[in-house]
């Protein structure tokens, strides 16, 4: 009978020494093709969502709205008539009809004789420029200055401006599909919108998911307050803007305090544009005309300043002057009018996480 040939114990030493070590190499290897593989999923999700930026910005837009509309929402469901209470269904759509049949009236009785003069412009345009070049001649200094020239060039420029505008509102109105498109998203937003909001929070641990969720409604609520008294500062700057354009006898002057109340949802930028619009369409009258619009909105400001942002936005977002203005710069340059629109909105969420998540905080 043969006995087996017993091992030697340094060789069952060395294998039991080394088989950690190949374990351990293993799982080294797999990390670095894990790691490999991670980098080159996430480089082909910043590719796709380059691809899908567009509809990314809708979604993205949409989602937004839909949750800072949703106070208006629950207020309207709130409402009673005898014992019955609107649905949230019923709610979305009053608050969708009401807003669609403001916009269809306002469009309706302002635009066609803006689009109408506009035309009118254009054609009248050569025979108006020597009332406007007389006019300008009885300024100071103007001498100095090749008036002439300066004309010319503007005469051309204008004309083609004028000619843009008109050929270009077929381009504009392409854009009614994203619109609308936004528009439906917002209310399934709106109606489901808890449902994906949950299903996202799933995604993460029960520790994580309750600080994020806290974090996520405490941002909610700083962008709604922030579009509730944006809302009512809008709302001031478009009445009174109307009714003193109205009183100065300016042209279209319900068109004009109209954009003047809307374009103030962008902050800087959009008083900027609206009052240079304001004033150069009261420079077609005369220039004491332009001086008044001028005076007003400088008055304005000074008021809203002092006296309404104060008390209006005082629990509101809170960000700093530059963080709007480079909030307001990245965003008119990665989504144009709609980035600018979501820009700081957009700071205030990423305020809220950041001081959630990354600011290191130092003892009280």
């Amino acid at each position: 009978m043969q006995h087996p040939t017993p091992v030697p114990q340094e060789t069952t030493l060395a294998t039991s020494l080394h088989e950690p070590m190949r374990d351990e190499e293993k799982r080294s290897r797999g990390a670095v093709r894990g790691n490999i593989l991670f980098t080159i999923g996430v480089l082909l999700l910043l590719a796709l969502a380059w691809v899908l930026l567009k509809e990314l910005v809708i979604l993205y837009v949409s989602a937004l709205f839909a949750a800072v509309l949703m106070p208006a929402v629950d207020r309207i469901t709130e409402f009673k008539v005898r014992n019955w209470h609107p649905s949230r269904p019923v709610a979305i759509l009053i608050l969708f009809v009401g807003a669609t049949l403001l916009l269809g009236a306002f469009f309706t009785v302002g635009l066609p004789p803006v689009l109408r003069d506009l035309t009118q412009f254009t054609d009248e345009l050569p025979g108006r420029i020597p009332a406007f070049v007389a006019k300008f001649h009885k300024l100071p200094f103007v001498d100095r200055l090749n008036v002439d020239a300066i004309v010319t060039r503007a005469e051309g420029a204008l004309a083609a401006t004028a000619s843009y505008l008109l050929t270009s509102l077929p381009l504009w109105l392409s854009h009614l599909f994203d619109i609308l498109t936004a528009a439906f998203l917002c209310i399934y937003f709106m109606l489901e919108g808890e449902h994906a909001y949950r299903f996202f929070l799933s995604l993460f641990p029960l520790p994580q998911r309750l600080r994020l969720d806290a974090t996520l409604q405490r941002a909610n609520q700083k962008i709604s307050k922030w579009l509730l008294g944006q809302g009512l500062l809008m709302l001031i700057l478009g009445i009174s803007s109307t009714i003193v354009f109205g009183l100065l006898h300016v042209r279209y002057f319900l068109l004009l305090g109209f954009l003047m109340g809307l374009f103030n949802i962008i902050p800087v930028a959009g008083g900027i544009i609206t009052i240079c619009l304001s004033a150069g369409v009261a420079a077609l009258d005369s220039w004491t005309k332009m001086a008044a619009v001028l005076a007003f909105y400088l008055v304005y400001v000074n008021v809203e300043n002092a006296y309404l942002i104060p008390r209006i936005m005082r629990s509101s977002v809170n960000l700093m002057g530059l963080t709007i203005l480079v909030s307001l710069l990245l965003g008119t340059s990665l989504a144009g009018v709609v980035g600018a629109l979501v820009a700081v909105p957009t700071a205030a969420l990423l305020s809220v996480l950041l001081d959630e998540y990354a600011v290191q905080k130092g003892p009280a």
